[in-house]
């Protein structure tokens, strides 16, 4: 009923250049020469120089970023404290009021 259609691989069109024969080369065994020792680069810039009061100012900053950061996760974690339990006070407010509408009747 239902039959796929197998596709067919069509043929190259245009110009086709045979491959290229591949000829091994020969190894002569020679004198090994020793491997230069890499030489370091001479850096084009100057190396970071870390005063008293650069350090200072790093810790600074660093102690700003987590107390800033601690203050933002904590206030997040309050939020969802708080829609918790409010979450919680509209379920018991709303099963109190099913039940009390169901003895009326």
């Amino acid at each position: 009923m239902l039959r796929p259609k197998i596709p067919t691989m069509p043929q190259p069109t245009g110009l086709t250049t045979p491959p290229a024969a591949v000829e091994p080369t020969t190894i002569t065994p020679g004198t090994s020469m020793p491997l230069p020792t890499p030489v370091a680069p001479a850096s084009s810039r100057p190396a970071v120089q870390l005063t008293p009061g650069t350090a200072l100012a790093l810790v600074g900053a660093g102690t700003a970023v987590v107390l800033v950061l601690g203050a933002v996760l904590v206030s997040m974690l309050l939020a969802v404290a708080i829609t918790g339990a409010s979450v919680a006070v509209c379920a018991v407010v709303l099963r109190s009021l099913l039940a009390s509408d169901a003895k009326r009747r």
